[in-house]
């Protein structure tokens, strides 16, 4: 059983940037990939980006490639989301997930076993 905790939202300035953080609890935390993913009101859950469980592969959607870095402490249990030159767009609400499956396959939201209850991020024009 993983369960995880995210922090760090709030509301930014477009071209602004947040860090985000996922706290895991157990001692599993680096037997899973880890994965970010995004839910804006009205549309569904949009993978954002996942590591592997040794911290290497990350993989990003095109949305947030050159923007967004994905990281993770194993010995921390932590999983962080670094966001820079922010737009409007990604305002939404980040969740952090724990897949058994490995990058690339831990991009498809069908493969998480556990979820976060989500952080609100939201980028002003």
């Amino acid at each position: 059983q993983v369960q995880l905790v995210e922090s760090g939202g709030g509301l930014v300035q477009a071209g602004g940037s947040l860090r985000l953080s996922c706290a895991a609890s157990g001692r599993t935390f680096s037997r899973y990939s880890m994965g970010w993913f995004r839910q804006a009101p009205g549309k569904e859950r949009e993978f954002v980006a996942t590591i592997n469980s040794g911290g290497g592969s990350p993989y990003y959607a095109d949305s947030v490639k050159g923007r967004f870095t994905i990281s993770r402490d194993n010995a921390k249990s932590t999983l962080y989301l670094q966001m820079n030159s922010l737009k409007p767009e990604d305002t939404a609400v980040y969740y952090c997930g724990a897949s058994r499956f490995p990058v690339p396959m831990s991009f498809e939201r069908g493969k998480y076993d556990y979820w976060g209850q989500g952080t609100q991020v939201t980028v002003s024009s």
